[in-house]
């Protein structure tokens, strides 16, 4: 079994200023990128040393555009070159360059592409995508579910090669904001779509985070996933591992794609294997559920 890290440093900036990004609306100092950089060094070295028996995987949910940096592209380098790593993979606007790619061991490399239509035309993000997939890297594409671009992600949609898969994160800002007739034309497009238009239930529920999967910030604090505040146990400490085990959800719900993935009822191991960092379903879309139960506010009943 892999054990999976999902790894937010201090990083907080990003080329590109979406309205309906609730993150990368800071602009760091020189000294910020520095001590954002000595962390994620120190983070990849203690990757280095191989710190549990287990094979890794390791998924960059930055709060920002992170491949826009060397030193976010040097980290892909070392860490895809280990052999006790297994998968690097990152959320990512593909506002990059691609040629350091051939010093990755790019069999490893994946990255979560997201598509903003009011920032780069569909033309350069289809040609990115097309680039990176040349190199050899695993690709999954999706967007924000916005009314108002409806048509950009069909046609997206309709542009993209048939396999690669297309996720839609639905908006939960607002309650009823998808129609049935919207909620069907993105569920054609991402039969997974459902799932991430609901807050599942979580309080109580078991859940693999903190246990086979953790989240790690720029200090080494470890914690069992984004969304639950209370750090287990610092990486850099010697006893960090006496931390991983089975645990029942603190929080109501859960509504976040890299959240509920990892609740056991959900049964998401099925359909994404060991390509779930990437989000690319093992599943081929005919297999994939086609009959999700949506309980959800964000779907109106007319």
């Amino acid at each position: 079994m892999t054990f999976r890290i999902l790894y937010r440093g201090s990083l907080s900036s990003c080329n590109y200023g979406c309205e309906y990004c609730p993150f990368a609306k800071h602009t760091e100092t020189a000294a910020e990128h520095q001590a954002d950089g000595v962390a994620l060094n120190r983070f990849v070295d203690w990757v280095a040393t191989k710190p549990i028996a287990q094979q890794l995987g390791i998924l960059f949910t930055p709060w920002g555009e992170a491949l826009f940096h060397k030193r976010y592209q040097d980290a892909f380098i070392r860490l895809s070159n280990f052999a006790h790593v297994d998968k690097v993979a990152i959320q990512t606007n593909l506002a990059t360059r691609f040629e350091w790619l051939n010093e990755c061991d790019v069999s490893k490399v994946a990255f979560w592409a997201t598509y903003h239509p009011t920032e780069v035309t569909q033309e350069r993000f289809l040609a990115q995508v097309a680039q990176a997939r040349s190199y050899g890297a695993a690709v999954s594409v999706g967007v924000v579910g916005l009314k108002e671009h409806q048509t950009e992600i069909t046609q997206l949609r309709q542009a993209l090669p048939d396999d690669v898969y297309m996720w839609i994160n639905a908006y939960k800002r607002v309650e009823n904001y998808y129609s049935p007739a919207l909620f069907d034309r993105f569920k054609q497009i991402d039969p997974l779509f459902p799932y991430n238009t609901m807050r599942h239930p979580s309080l109580g529920q078991w859940c693999q985070a903190g246990e086979t999967v953790v989240s790690i910030d720029g200090n080494g604090d470890m914690r069992r996933c984004h969304f639950i505040r209370e750090p287990l146990a610092n990486i850099y400490a010697d006893d960090w591992q006496s931390a991983l085990q089975p645990r029942r959800c603190t929080n109501a719900t859960c509504g976040c794609h890299i959240g509920y993935v990892h609740m056991p009822q959900l049964q998401q191991a099925k359909i994404y294997g060991d390509q779930i960092l990437e989000r690319i379903p093992v599943l081929s879309k005919s297999d994939l559920p086609q009959d999700i139960p949506v309980v959800s506010q964000y779907v109106a009943n007319d």
